[in-house]
């Protein structure tokens, strides 16, 4: 073992570096290398901002500008030629409007689209004017523009929340109006049908001044006084009834004089758990009481209240009579809070409530996923506040939703669901570190969270079955049965050459995002690139012989957009296994994998193998063999010597010195070449090497492969490039292989 590789084993297992090749991380502005094309994110057309729809309580209310601009480009711009002029200007004052809202810029869209209009030079053009005069005809929504920003989370399920409240007011008011006839016709009928109702003044006055002369009111009353007083309601019935409409009248009176839902939404919005539980308990009696007052209506608008059965239940109504049901005739109430504050009482009394029926909705900004932990046995780097969404749907009766702010416009009917869903709900949100990643826009920041696994996406839902198979979704997450998600990486090598590569976005490069981190990498040198390096992704696979003695790697960038190695610590190697059997978990109540139904499917795999192979045997030993007689040879004839074999009958044809080229047959399978360049190398039938093709790689490869070869059988030949950098270098390392 070379020294450079000594250095490199010995920071892989302490985390420190020894020697002076490796260099430090901290503060070359490192960035994963899937996330270099990523800059200016004003330039892309994606996601954000969001528009806010004030009074919309379904997906309409949250809309994306992207998806508003297309919808105005389809009705003003033709496709064709003649629309290109129109569909350019309208484009440029979306990114305009991007860029504004980017900057901290923020409002309706109203006055975002003008102050946007008259930055880019509308005034002064007529065309552009013309343009986006048309577009803002066909604009038919204005509402707040918000960008993806730390504050997103809470902004976005407030909106969201308020229209569903008032949404919810509005009929639960018809609710109560509707009550209220009902129970104001039982009494009425009642009393027409009384002494009193049937009275000759109360006669007289029921048909106005105009009618007075042509009735006698008092012979009238005196026929009626034959019926009246008959079928009349039971004194017990009728202060029911009138009880109950007392009650649902004053909650009516209350609301019109601005003192009730929905004008007092304000307070039904804290800022921690144990107010809100507070406030709860305090408004509960009078929830009991109107819960009852509804219910007694109800029974007796239908006609089946019985009051040997009726009256001990409601004499006994109290707070364990309310279900979720009844809860969710009345406002919910949010609280919106950092995951940092959810300490000691907070969190308690979270998972009271959560574990509850109460209609409390919870947001739970998570600013950080990721925290040092303080023993070293301690593997992982996720930290507790990462957990609380699991935690949550242990419970079994709350409604959860995990997902990243990036993520938040896609998962706005997952929102809206659990918004309107009968009891509590959690919204766990990763919004990106404002202090340890300053090295990316939130949104980046966020995406690189959930494609990395630290924080991926899913939704649990009591109400939508009985089963885990329709109560929990990974809906929303990147390749979902993988381990990790792969992309293509493309750059330009040494040679000016464009290369393009898989490589998987990993719990390791997530940590490369944040500078707090950075000692848990160390630069390698361009100089020291060799075999015994491992891509990060490729050390991940779970299949330890594949990467056996390899130093693990993570390619990233620096700000002046250079490629670079870093070296990758024990520590972070062990903390990303451990979020990939996180998500493994993730994946079985999921359905995407099953580790059950695996163990079933070898174990009958190795049965049916077992069976072939005593077969294949049987009938080998019931094969006979025939053996040919010699033939006889003349008497007089000597017999002829045999011909002289070909020295190299058995051995493969001689290669050329010039060409590259692998001995198959010596071929162990261990991995190390193809892990380099699987296109520059394959495995034939017999799962054993070969180059598969020669242009797919460089030089440089094949003597790192031949280095790397524990049986030494790949032969780099004469480099087909004599101008490729290093070739004096490369050259005498391939000496010894030729």
């Amino acid at each position: 073992m070379g020294p450079e590789l000594q250095e490199h084993v010995a920071f892989h297992l302490t985390g420190k570096r020894m020697g002076a090749s490796l260099q430090a991380a901290d503060g070359l502005h490192l960035r994963p290398g899937l996330l270099a094309r990523f800059g200016d994110l004003t330039q892309l057309r994606y996601d954000f901002p969001l528009v806010l729809v004030a009074g919309r309580a379904d997906e309409t209310g949250i809309q994306s500008l992207a998806a508003l601009v297309n919808g105005i480009l389809q009705v003003i711009a033709p496709r064709g030629i003649e629309g290109e002029a129109t569909r350019r200007h309208v484009l440029r004052l979306e990114r305009e409007i991007r860029t504004l809202a980017a900057n901290g810029d923020t409002g309706p869209l109203s006055r975002l689209w003008d102050l946007a209009a008259e930055r880019i030079g509308a005034p002064a053009d007529p065309a552009l004017a013309g343009s986006l005069r048309r577009a803002r005809t066909a604009l038919q929504v204005d509402g707040e523009v918000v960008d993806c920003t730390h504050a997103l989370p809470a902004r976005l399920i407030t909106h969201a929340w308020r229209a569903l409240q008032l949404r919810k007011a509005e009929r639960f008011g018809q609710e109560l109006e509707r009550l209220m006839v009902k129970l104001s016709d039982i009494l009425q009928a009642d009393f027409v049908r009384s002494g009193a109702g049937t009275s000759a003044a109360r006669l007289k006055s029921s048909v106005g001044t105009g009618m007075e002369e042509a009735f006698d009111f008092q012979a009238l009353s005196s026929t009626l006084a034959q019926v009246s007083g008959k079928n009349l309601l039971p004194d017990s019935r009728r202060q029911r009834v009138q009880q109950a409409l007392s009650v649902l009248k004053a909650r009516q009176s209350r609301a019109q004089a601005g003192a009730g839902w929905p004008d007092d939404l304000e307070s039904c919005a804290f800022a921690n758990c144990r107010d809100a539980l507070a406030a709860f308990r305090n408004r509960l009696p009078g929830i009991i009481d109107l819960v009852r007052a509804m219910a007694i209506a109800e029974l007796e608008i239908e006609g089946r209240y019985v009051e040997a059965t009726h009256d001990p239940f409601f004499a006994d109504f109290d707070e364990n009579s309310v279900g979720a049901r009844d809860l969710s005739l009345f406002p919910d109430y949010l609280v919106c809070i950092g995951s940092e504050h959810l300490h000691g009482p907070e969190h308690a009394i979270l998972m009271e409530i959560l574990g509850s029926e109460m209609p409390i909705k919870f947001v739970v900004q998570v600013s950080d996923v990721l925290e040092e932990p303080p023993l070293r046995a301690h593997l992982g780097l996720v930290a507790p506040a990462a957990q609380l969404g699991r935690l949550a749907m242990g419970l079994g009766n709350a409604y959860v939703l995990q997902s990243s702010s990036s993520h938040l416009y896609q998962a706005r009917r997952g929102i809206l669901a659990g918004l309107a869903f009968a009891g509590p709900a959690l919204f766990s949100v990763f919004s990106g570190s404002p202090h340890g990643a300053r090295t990316l826009p939130p949104y980046l920041l966020a995406a690189a969270a959930m494609q990395s696994r630290a924080f991926p996406a899913f939704t649990y839902d009591p109400a939508a079955g009985n089963d885990w198979a329709t109560r929990f979704a990974l809906d929303g997450n990147p390749q979902p049965e993988a381990d990790w998600p792969v992309h293509e990486f493309g750059y330009e090598d040494e040679a000016h050459q464009s290369v393009s590569e898989p490589v998987a976005f990993t719990f390791v490069d997530f940590v490369a995002c944040d500078p707090r981190y950075a000692r848990h990498f160390a630069v390698v040198p361009r100089a020291e690139w060799n075999g015994s390096m491992v891509p990060v992704g490729g050390s991940l696979t779970g299949d330890a012989s594949a990467v056996g003695g390899k130093v693990p790697y993570l390619q990233l960038v620096n700000g002046d957009h250079v490629l670079q190695r870093a070296l990758v610590d024990e520590k972070l190697l062990a903390a990303a296994h451990r979020s990939r059997e996180m998500w493994h978990s993730l994946q079985e109540l999921g359905g995407v994998r099953s580790s059950q139904s695996e163990r079933l499917l070898a174990r009958e795999r190795k049965v049916w193998e077992e069976q072939k192979q005593r077969e294949i045997e049987a009938l080998k030993r019931e094969a006979k063999p025939v053996t040919p007689a010699a033939p006889a040879l003349p008497p007089a004839a000597t017999p002829a010597a045999p011909a002289a074999k070909p020295a190299a009958a058995e051995a493969e044809p001689e290669k050329l010195s010039d060409d590259p080229y692998i001995e198959t047959l010596r071929c162990t399978t261990c991995n190390e070449c193809t892990n380099l360049n699987n296109r520059m190398f394959a495995y034939d039938a017999n799962k054993q090497a070969v180059i598969a093709d020669i242009n797919a790689g460089t030089y440089r490869e094949l003597v790192e492969a031949a280095e790397s070869c524990q049986v030494s059988i790949i032969h780099p030949g004469k480099p087909r490039n004599p101008n490729e950098p290093g070739i004096a270098d490369l050259l005498k390392r391939a000496e010894p292989f030729l």
